[in-house]
Formats: structure tokens, C-alpha cells, sequence
């Protein structure tokens, strides 16, 4: 039962990632800007990812 509430917030994170890309791209789009992904936003988003993903693979290895 101690799982459910972090899988309940987990959900709703990724899902507000979700919709926060999407309605970026709709923006972009409708202003007929072309989507591209340049070496500072590489910059941006790689220390972001690295930490997420190495807690994720931490959790999963030493989940007791």
C-alpha cells in the first residue's frame, strides 16, 4: 500500500511532462515555427535526464 501513493504521484508527473511537451509543440507549431533540437537544448536536457534516469535504475536495483 506504501507504493501506491509514489506510483499515484509517478502517474501524474509523467503525465504533466506529457501534456507540457504537447502544448509546447501545439505553440511552436501554430506560429509555423519548425521543431528542431540544437546543441544547447542537448545542454539543457541532458543534466536533467541523467539524474531522473539514475534514480530510477537505483530505485529499481535496491527496492526492498
Amino acid at each position: 500500500m506504501e507504493d501506491s501513493t509514489f506510483v499515484i504521484f509517478l502517474a501524474f508527473g509523467i503525465i504533466w511532462a506529457i501534456m507540457g511537451t504537447a502544448a509546447w509543440i501545439a505553440l511552436l507549431k501554430s506560429e509555423g515555427e519548425e521543431i528542431r533540437f540544437g546543441k544547447w537544448g542537448l545542454i539543457v536536457i541532458i543534466p536533467i535526464l541523467i539524474p531522473f534516469i539514475a534514480a530510477i535504475v537505483i530505485a529499481a536495483i535496491y527496492r526492498t
